[in-house]
């Protein structure tokens, strides 16, 4: 060991000496390497310069070529109590697929520009240091620089009323929905941010998002009987609704921090279909075709556990609210993916799951109410009873038509509506005479039939005309040389993939065109909403004239699809993004899940000037 050490010494000892003679000679080590004269100084690859303003604390880097500048790294703060600082305003970034940090991160070329907004609080002038930290990387040489930090002073002082409010007006950038979510995570304010999340979970719930579940809770609750007292009722609400908002949670926590949509992996036509499969027969069992109920043997080992059949209702309530979760609701929202994005970023699970879970029972507080109600109001055994089934029978029949939309032709689907309606309307009495001296409510009834049968035909009507919006089957539909033209769409040009995407967006930037990219999935309910609701609407066809229409339709969810999801760092459809004619992406103007027309449009006005 000691010759060991000796013979280590020697060697670093003539190192030493001869690398002096190996320069002089013309023999540089660092030059062999790489080059010395490729690595440039951080404040030359990076030059920073200030400018203040009242409110306001700009630093702009001018960036040498072959670097770039990362977006997260950038901070700037104020070392007085007087100042008090505003959330950083930055300019968008552009995507880059980074190996260092083995994820896509926004970065800037050439320049970059980031913004405190603040507010003064001292009524007397101040000198204040602003700290500026930031970090960037050589594409030339290959090397990340370490974490730069500088400090400025500048002499503060306080302004009135009306400057301030000019000032206001004039840092109105947006920030997108779900960064605001992101940056109310990071406040480090737990309970407010659960109750925030529990609220946004509430408005969810009026949501088609979460519609759905309650025709699933409220046939379940209806299918125990007539016996069934509104305490089980709202114990079996209760184990559905944890077995959702559980499956949320974990499937958020998976996705946030692999990036894989895993609810996608759910929208398949084998499991699409096997689930509406499940529906129509729970559907046959209210029309009292047959009795669904488990085998004996099992029954008997339930009744060995529990002395009770509630003990199986439990597990098969809690398998429903489990696949509720992940094939009938698997809807993209701004909040699910602000919470997505802080998991991903800062690898907290703890406080993001937190939040999915706050979020998920706020869709899930209506459906407690809604089955607690069933069990109080649910009428006993009688006529009224079957009538009671009936209609939940026809709402799970039409809940299986609603997911096959998703993975079958809109004309079938349409026609399967139009028949689960009229065949409604006749069981109602459409089409049977009233007796005389009937009761008012068998002519409620008759009258609510003829109108659902006339629902039914003009579907029908639409369907042959060429229309595929059940909500407005009419819509467009008009008398031109004596046929029927359907109303016109948005034309959109399809999109695959990473590398599909650039070659549209050069083909924009070379024509000077501004571009809208929406990402489209067959088993996106949102996406329906805004392809029959939205991009169908006068104005935002309007707005819409002269942009380049892209489409990245996104159902099959393959590597290409999975690919492009992670190049702008979201989860999936419906997702929105805008493109100034340089083909960079206006990030703050994202959009996520469905918004009406009109402010859609209002909303391409000030992403796209």
């Amino acid at each position: 060991m000691i010759k060991l050490i000796k013979s280590i010494t020697t060697f670093l000892l003539l190192l030493t000496i001869s690398l002096p003679l190996w320069a002089a000679g013309g023999f540089n080590l660092l030059d062999d390497l790489g080059g010395q004269d490729d690595i440039l100084d951080p404040d030359d690859a990076f030059q920073i310069s200030y400018d203040s303003q009242p409110g306001q604390f700009k630093v702009n880097w001018v960036i040498a070529e072959g670097h770039y500048l990362y977006l997260d790294k950038m901070q700037i703060s104020a070392s007085d109590a007087s100042v008090i600082a505003k959330p950083l305003v930055l300019s968008a970034g552009e995507a880059k697929d980074d190996p260092i940090f083995n994820k896509t991160l926004y970065v800037y070329h050439h320049l970059a520009e980031a913004m405190l907004p603040y507010q003064y609080t001292d009524n007397g002038d101040k000198d204040v240091t602003f700290k500026v930290r930031y970090q960037g990387c050589s594409e030339v040489s290959g090397i990340c620089y370490p974490p730069q930090t500088k400090q400025f002073t500048v002499r503060l002082s306080p302004i009135s009323a009306a400057q301030a409010a000019a000032i206001e007006s004039s840092q109105s950038e947006p920030v997108s929905e779900q960064d605001e979510i992101t940056n109310a995570l990071k406040s480090g304010n737990t309970l407010l941010t659960l109750l925030i999340f529990f609220g946004a979970g509430l408005l969810l719930a009026f949501t088609p998002c979460v519609f759905p579940m309650i025709p699933i809770l409220s046939g379940i609750i209806v299918g125990q009987g007539e016996n069934i007292t509104t305490r089980k009722a709202f114990y079996l609400s209760l184990v559905y609704v944890l077995a959702m908002a559980m499956t949320y949670t974990i499937v958020g926590i998976l996705v946030g921090l692999s990036g894989e949509n895993i609810q996608a992996w759910f929208q398949n036509p084998w499991i699409i279909g096997s689930f509406a499969a499940i529906f129509v027969a729970l559907s046959f069992s209210m029309f009292g075709f047959y009795e669904l109920q488990m085998p004996t043997s099992v029954q008997s080992k339930l009744v060995n556990i529990s002395n009770s059949q509630q003990g199986g209702n439990i597990v098969g309530v809690a398998i429903m609210g489990f696949l509720s979760a992940l094939i009938v609701g698997p809807c993209v929202t701004a909040p699910l993916v602000g919470a997505l994005i802080y998991i991903a970023e800062t690898g907290d699970a703890v406080l993001g799951g937190l939040a999915l879970f706050s979020l998920s029972m706020g869709m899930g507080a209506p459906l407690l109410v809604i089955g607690a109600s069933a069990g109080k109001f649910l009428p006993r055994a009688g006529a009224w009873m079957d009538a009671v089934k009936a209609v939940f029978g026809v709402l799970l029949l039409g809940l299986a038509i609603w997911l096959l939309e998703r993975v079958t032709p809109v004309g079938a689907t349409m026609t399967l509506w139009a028949a689960l309606i009229i065949v409604s309307a006749i069981y109602m009495g459409a089409l049977d005479s009233l007796v005389a001296g009937g009761s008012g409510w068998k002519k409620l009834w008759k009258g609510l039939g003829v109108l659902l049968l006339i629902y039914g035909i003009i579907i029908l009507i639409g369907l042959a005309g060429g229309n595929r919006n059940i909500f407005q089957p009419l819509k467009g539909l008009g008398a031109v040389s004596g046929t029927a033209v359907a109303v016109e769409h948005l034309n959109f040009t399809q999109i695959k993939g990473v590398d599909g995407l650039n070659v549209e967006l050069a083909k924009a930037k070379a024509a000077g065109k501004t571009v809208m990219l929406d990402f489209y999935a067959d088993w996106c309910v949102s996406c329906k909403e805004m392809e029959a609701f939205t991009f169908s609407d006068p104005a935002v066809k309007k707005a819409l004239e002269g942009v380049v229409l892209l489409q990245a339709d996104v159902t099959p969810n393959d590597d290409k699809d999975t690919e492009l999801y992670k190049h702008f760092g979201i989860i999936g459809p419906p997702s929105i993004m805008f493109f100034d004619v340089n083909s960079n992406e206006r990030r703050n103007y994202r959009v996520v899940g469905y918004m009406p027309a009109e402010k859609f449009s209002q909303h391409i006005k000030s992403a796209l000037n």
